[in-house]
């Protein structure tokens, strides 16, 4: 076990990587912890009952409330879909460049590149497709040190898959490791994050140490095992960090897009793929909102000075973030790359299973509020960090995991309680009436947003394979109607399934995708 002298002086708390009310051994800090796992849950459902209160005991500050919202949302969808279209056009410029050749006036040859794939049942096809992508970059192949992280529970295939890939790739890459993250590890939650630590430990005593090489000198990309870069992610990595203002107190964002298989997942996996993939577009144009999110790169000397990250957290890609960011009192960034990443969308063997892996998805997904809950924990004791920055962060944080949940169950469900519910002087008066023909008249200008996605969806999906027609364009397009029905089941749905389980104390584990080769 390391010591932490070589830890920043806030992350040697021993409170610093507590993930849960539990782990705290002081009984006030335990309680207030507590407390705020229970908040988020407990103000969703407040305000989601209140909707429905309001609609049946005050009838007319409910609907006067519903037009005001549905008005907001006009706003908000506009305002979304500025940052969709400027980010789009962004990435596509950057898609354009040729970074080899404006990295050229940097001296970055002493840079490496540690790239760590965590897995667990993925077949091999899908590893094998991570590192042909590697392998296939713009880059000096022997400047990237490649760890594959197999995990023990996994059994032997998982060994062997992984032992057949060491052989396949090794000479091709400056190193090439393969490690086993033990099973059932006292105070580690399995899955990514606990894989993922593991594995740095590994790469820098096996890698860096025995190669002497300067833990500045490395920049750490952490990828979902499906993930394959485009041909000038590293060069595009090197410029952004050669030109950060803060470089070793930055995280590098991508943009992620979920087309490995885009042609073969059906519409509902295609909507919510692509709607995660306009998510973080939007979030790389609001830097004050900003995390990383699945795949994504940093500095190893910050990692390794907090400790590399927590191995007991369900969101352990955005906790590692905030990890450095209160480790560095508040001083570190998120660059944001508008580059992509290939990933894959959720698919599995039939329908029915293609909606319960996204359902299950989303919810690990918004079962990030655990960090508002980390976060305001260790705002109430980190006064070093600007007051102005934790207040900041703590309001658009909360904000933003209770709009997830309530905003759509308000708008497109509980909206039109006061018609059903109202009292019979509401329902005698105009109001009553013209209500619902409002909220449907703002809701379909609202719509109007779903062409943008469109148009940017189709120009985001790879080229269509042979063996698919080309009206399956047209599908594409119109499958965005869907998006009502898709905002309400796979994001509020499992986000207050999410909050009301931390509310209760039934805590979540780490649920793994399911990957599926795509057909040839």
């Amino acid at each position: 076990m390391d010591n932490k002298e070589h830890l920043l002086p806030y992350a040697r708390r021993d409170d610093f990587k507590v993930a849960r009310a539990s782990e705290l051994t002081n009984p006030k800090d335990r309680r207030f912890y507590r407390l705020l796992e229970i908040l988020p849950g407990l103000t969703s459902w407040i305000i989601l009952i209140g909707v429905v209160l309001a609609a049946i005991y005050a009838s007319f500050i409910a609907a006067y409330f519903i037009i005001a919202f549905a008005v907001y949302w006009v706003m908000k969808t506009f305002f979304l879909s500025y940052h969709v279209r400027y980010n789009w056009r962004r990435l596509r410029h950057h898609m354009e460049l040729d970074w080899a050749q404006l990295v050229a006036r940097f001296e970055y040859n002493h840079m490496y590149h540690l790239v760590v794939l965590p897995f667990y049942h993925e077949p091999v096809e899908v590893i094998d497709g991570a590192l042909k992508g590697l392998s296939e970059s713009k880059y000096d192949n022997k400047k990237l040190l490649v760890v594959l992280a197999a995990e023990e529970r996994a059994g032997e295939q998982a060994r062997m898959d992984a032992a057949a890939m060491e052989e396949k790739w090794h000479g091709t890459f400056g190193a090439f490791l393969t490690t086993v993250h033990p099973a059932d590890v006292v105070g580690e939650i399995a899955g990514k994050g606990s894989n993922t630590h593991y594995a740095l430990h590994q790469a820098r005593e096996h890698i860096l140490d025995a190669l002497h090489i300067n833990y500045k000198d490395v920049l750490v990309s952490i990828f979902d095992i499906d993930t394959v870069v485009y041909p000038d992610y590293f060069n595009c990595l090197i410029w952004h960090f050669m030109t950060a203002e803060r470089p070793y107190k930055s995280a590098y964002q991508p943009v992620p897009l979920f087309t490995n298989n885009l042609w073969e997942a059906p519409a509902v996996s295609r909507v919510m793929a692509m709607s995660s993939t306009f998510w973080q577009m939007i979030m790389q144009e609001r830097p004050d909102r900003a995390a990383t999110f699945s795949s994504h790169s940093v500095s190893f000397q910050a990692l390794y000075e907090i400790g590399y990250g927590q191995a007991n957290v369900v969101s352990e890609d955005s906790r590692i973030y905030w990890n450095l960011l209160l480790a560095n009192d508040g001083s570190f960034d998120v660059v944001s790359l508008s580059y992509p990443i290939a990933m894959d969308a959720t698919v599995a063997h039939s329908n029915w299973g293609t909606i319960k892996n996204i359902y299950r998805q989303h919810r690990r997904w918004t079962y990030g509020v655990e960090n508002w809950v980390y976060l305001m924990y260790h705002f109430s004791k980190h006064t070093k960090m600007p007051f102005k920055k934790r207040l900041s962060i703590a309001f658009i944080q909360g904000e933003g995991y209770s709009s997830l949940v309530t905003n759509p169950l308000i708008l497109f469900c509980l909206g039109w309680l006061p018609v059903f519910l109202g009292t019979q002087e509401f329902h005698q008066t105009v109001l009553s009436y013209e209500l619902p023909i409002v909220v449907r008249n703002l809701l379909t200008f609202a719509m109007a947003g779903l062409i943008l996605s469109a148009i940017i969806s189709l120009s985001l999906t790879p080229p269509r394979p042979d063996g698919h027609s080309r009206f399956r364009y047209v599908v594409m397009a119109v499958q965005w109607i869907m998006v009502p029905i898709t905002m309400i089941v796979f994001s509020a749905i499992p986000g207050l399934d999410a909050q009301t389980r931390l509310m209760f104390g039934k805590y979540m584990g780490f649920w793994v995708t399911p990957k599926r080769v795509k057909k040839a």
